[in-house]
């Protein structure tokens, strides 16, 4: 069974009922947990009870910012760079999902009359093409978008917005010395035309590199985000003089809060939770909250390490990365099963 993880446009979460003989065990996997009452998509489902859980940690060490402040805190970012510098606001974001809620943002700025006249480019052709999905998918938005649509026909589209599909349009973008606001990805900066905006815009102190989620150790934009003050890129060294800014609100990631509230429901009948997809000092917060959280009947999983509570003993330990899905579940519930 899929359930609506409210993550991305068609993200669930995994159900799953594995029968052996007499005994059915419930298998879920949660996927990305999506966030509750943000933008455009709905709110994320609860699984299914579940006896088994294997869990998502990307943000399991913090609160996002609230939405009033993170538009204010955006706004002041956008005046600073294109109005008082002058510069390129350029913001790294993911061709599905997280260019369309930035440009979302913009649009309904644009509209209320607080959007500096700047122009704004979304310069990825995948990200073109996935707007082109949203806007033809309508039954997916929440209730707040059918009501603004209700106004503005296209919630994706303003008349200083341009979306850029050639390699000619995006190379004159970076020729361009003009302020303007650039959304292009790939979010994390390790590949597609973001590289390029990098390339030849880091050097110059007008402009300003926006992070609007997880980026991951050792790539470009996680770099940025440790506060590298000089990197290479295609080949060539490059000091970081641009401001660096972030903005985890932006994220379609659930913080620890939205995903404990995501898991409450799983409080009487999970016996083990697994953390994956996060970076071990984050799984190991995530376990802690969750611990304060009353969740001390479960066993939590960080990487190659278990963390067991009460007075179960597991004697292997064994690293997801890598292996078979029906593997991991044949390990996680001890027992030998197939998946078809």
């Amino acid at each position: 069974m899929y359930r609506d993880a409210g993550h991305i446009l068609g993200s669930a979460s995994v159900n799953l009922e594995i029968k052996e003989g007499d005994r059915t065990i419930r298998l879920a996997f949660t996927g990305d947990i999506g966030r509750p009452h943000r933008t455009i998509l709905d709110d994320p489902l609860p699984m299914p009870d579940a006896d088994y859980i294997i869990c998502e940690s990307t943000y399991g060490d913090r609160d996002h910012e609230a939405a009033p402040n993170e538009i204010e805190h955006f706004l002041r970012i956008v005046h600073e760079t294109c109005i008082e510098k002058k510069g390129k606001l350029i913001i790294p974001a993911f061709s599905v999902g997280r260019t369309q809620e930035i440009v979302y943002m913009l649009d309904q700025l644009w509209h209320a009359g607080r959007l500096p006249k700047v122009p704004v480019y979304v310069d990825s052709p995948l990200a073109v093409n996935a707007t082109e999905v949203f806007v033809n998918h309508p039954e997916c938005f929440d209730a707040d978008v059918h009501r603004y649509m209700l106004e503005n026909e296209n919630p994706f589209g303003f008349n200083d917005l341009f979306y850029l599909r050639s390699v000619e349009a995006s190379k004159q973008l970076n020729e361009s010395r003009q302020p303007c606001i650039i959304i292009s990805a790939s979010g994390m900066m390790n590949a597609g035309r973001i590289r390029h905006h990098l390339l030849n815009n880091i050097e110059n102190k007008r402009n300003t590199f926006l992070i609007v989620g997880y980026c991951a150790p050792n790539t470009p934009g996680g770099r940025l985000r440790e506060g590298a003050k000089s990197m290479h890129i295609m080949g060539q060294f490059k000091q970081v003089l641009a401001d660096v800014e972030t903005m985890d609100s932006f994220s379609a990631h659930g913080d620890r809060g939205e995903m404990a509230d995501f898991l409450n429901n799983q409080k009487g009948t999970c016996q083990k939770i697994w953390l994956v997809h996060g970076t071990l000092d984050r799984q190991e917060k995530w376990r802690d909250y969750l611990l304060e959280k009353g969740l001390k009947r479960w066993i939590f999983r960080c990487w190659g390490k278990w963390w067991i509570f009460e007075k179960e003993k597991i004697n292997n330990c064994v690293n997801f990365k890598g292996l078979k899905f029906s593997f991991v579940c044949n390990c996680i519930l001890k027992t030998k099963f197939t998946l078809k």
